[in-house]
């Protein structure tokens, strides 16, 4: 873990680490984090915690990338449809078999050098090869995993198979209308290369787990935010 340095920062670290852990963890606007903010007593305006978000996310998610252990063998890859402006732009994911998120890649395209690139930056990030990749029926999985000698570990099947990417969609579906659509390409993948390290940790799915171990699960939790989050 490398410690974050808040120098040159009126407020304190603390105050700029909950207003970043508010905008990531709940589906909140600026303006909702400013107004929250303004709640307990803090005076800050929506631009500096902005600032404070495209600062400061990306190094928290960064630590708890690496703090993070290895995810599973089996993957789930899909795509989804967003509207940037007038233009249709492709959020390709990968999650593995327990939901954990591993890498959201926005492209203008959905042919084989996206599906390239997906690969790609998974093999090389996560630096294991999986036992099986689940994707829909999309002829650019095929060609791409032919390209990188992984068809015999392909399983293309129907949306039931590929549930768990199919639901790991939601979360960005939420952000983007609570965003009022994202601004750019760039920024799409700048927040959601952060929002993702964010959101595994507390992905606990309370649904299907009882409330001692919910507690253990939240601890966790808790422990790796504390990790990621030390100051200089």
């Amino acid at each position: 873990m490398r410690p974050i340095s808040f120098k040159r920062h009126r407020f304190p670290p603390a105050v700029i680490l909950q207003a970043v852990r508010w905008y990531f963890r709940f589906t909140l606007s600026l303006c909702d984090v400013e107004e929250l903010m303004a709640e307990c007593g803090i005076e800050v305006s929506r631009e500096t915690i902005r600032c404070w978000v495209i600062k400061v996310g990306p190094l928290i998610a960064a630590n708890l990338r690496r703090g993070r252990p290895s995810p599973t063998r089996r993957w789930h890859l899909d795509e989804a449809v967003v509207k940037i402006g007038v233009r249709r732009i492709y959020l390709w994911q990968a999650v593995d078999d327990e939901g954990e998120v591993l890498d959201v890649v926005v492209q203008k395209r959905r042919n084989k050098h996206a599906a390239l690139k997906l690969l790609r930056r998974l093999l090389r990030n996560t630096g294991i090869h999986p036992e099986e990749i689940v994707t829909d029926k999309l002829a650019s999985y095929r060609t791409a995993m032919k390209v990188l000698h992984l068809q015999g570990r392909h399983r293309p099947g129907g949306m039931r198979d590929n549930n768990r990417a199919e639901n790991s969609h939601l979360m960005i579906r939420r952000r983007e209308r609570k965003q009022q659509r994202f601004e750019s390409q760039g920024s799409a993948q700048r927040f959601l290369s952060t929002l993702g390290p964010i959101y595994n940790p507390f992905n606990l799915q309370p649904h299907l787990i009882s409330r001692p171990g919910l507690r253990i699960l939240r601890a966790h939790a808790e422990a790796a935010w504390a990790a990621a989050t030390q100051a200089i």
